[in-house]
């Protein structure tokens, strides 16, 4: 069939939306219409050329919702007209990984999708005959994508879908980190440093484990009034002092969990640092640029602090995000807020500019403008 999508034809230049073909899918695989896209910071970290791991021409987003259209031989989870989120972390339910409730990090398709092929190691996308590689095995700046069963989450036919979209990545990192790789406790003291989707996401998610404070740090103040009203406590602007400020803040001592969401390396040694002494985790959730490396002083390890990274929160998709859509239903997780721009697909680069101005917090493509 003939789609639009947005193509990444060179890095360090705009996306060309324009007619591709996609392929019929295959057996485990399932055909999916989009109807709404997040733009994310991972899309325009591959477009910039940064990624080391990046390739083109690809179709870029990862951050989608849509309706299964049609489904492959095998394909038993999924009927079309279910509604799904995409997951470029899926859960095949059977690897060493997704029976270990320790990670998320499932092994079925983790060498073919990191390469932007589907399991069988071909492409559904293609023009004139040329393939075209799938990125992070989603694509979904696109009208239609096929995509592996094992990397969808049915979720309950109610929930609007351009709201939805941000639970394949951004939103469900920040809660899951909080969640699970952080397993905040009722009572706790709480930092997050950042709050972009991601860092608001982690705010969302100390108020659902129970912490009774929720310090947010961001030098953006429309972002910190977004914070409060997901639940922190109290905020900071952050610089150079914060360490100080949240030592302050806490007796001394730091805090019982830290968040890192900007991607910074000097912001994540200031997680490490205002972590409380004797217990105190900090959880690393932004991705650093090429070859930066995290410098972190061994006495804040040796005095009890430790560090975790936590890789789209340690959701296991599948299972999960149907459950934090559920809460998000149930009133639970306010995503309206965190909405700032809704595009249409000839706009995706638009989504990058205000990116890049630290325009709001998500741009969402909707396929139906």
């Amino acid at each position: 069939m003939k789609i639009r999508a947005a193509v990444l034809e060179k890095f360090g230049e705009p996306l060309e939306v324009q007619e591709v073909d996609l392929a019929e899918p295959k057996a485990g695989e399932v055909l999916i219409r989009l109807v709404a896209c997040g733009v994310c910071h991972t899309d325009l970290y591959t477009a910039s050329g940064a990624d080391p791991s990046g390739y083109s021409p690809t179709v870029l987003g990862h951050e989608g919702a849509g309706v299964v259209e049609k489904v492959g031989d095998g394909v038993d989870s999924l009927a079309p007209g279910d509604h799904v989120v995409t997951l470029f972390s899926p859960q095949c339910r059977e690897c060493t990984h997704c029976l270990d409730p320790r990670t998320n990090l499932c092994l079925a398709i983790r060498e073919q999708q990191n390469q932007g092929y589907l399991p069988d190691g071909t492409t559904r996308l293609s023009r004139d005959g040329e393939p075209i590689r799938h990125f992070m095995g989603t694509s979904t700046f696109a009208e239609y994508t096929v995509m592996p069963e094992i990397a969808l989450a049915k979720i309950a036919p109610e929930a609007a879908l351009d709201r939805a979209c941000v639970f394949a990545c951004g939103l469900s990192t920040g809660i899951g980190a909080a969640l699970n790789t952080a397993k905040v406790e009722p009572g706790s003291t709480c930092v997050v440093f950042g709050a972009g989707l991601v860092g608001l996401g982690a705010v969302i998610g100390c108020r659902l484990g129970g912490a009774e404070r929720i310090v947010c740090i961001d030098p953006a103040e429309t972002r910190l009034e977004l914070a409060r009203g997901q639940g922190a406590t109290e905020t900071l602007s952050g610089g150079p002092d914060a360490v100080e400020q949240v030592l302050g803040m806490t007796g001394g001592f730091g805090a019982d969990y830290t968040f890192e969401a900007t991607g910074r390396v000097d912001v994540m040694r200031q997680a490490v640092e205002s972590a409380r002494m004797g217990w105190g985790l900090a959880t690393v959730c932004g991705v650093a640029g090429k070859g930066e490396t995290l410098d972190v002083v061994p006495r804040f390890l040796i005095t009890g602090r430790r560090v975790a990274g936590s890789s789209f929160g340690g959701v296991k998709g599948r299972d999960q995000v149907p459950q934090f859509v559920d809460r998000y239903l149930a009133g639970d997780i306010d995503v309206d807020p965190l909405i700032s721009h809704t595009l249409s697909l000839d706009e995706v680069n638009r989504g990058f500019d205000l990116m890049h101005a630290q325009d709001g917090i998500r741009s969402v493509i909707s396929f139906d403008a």
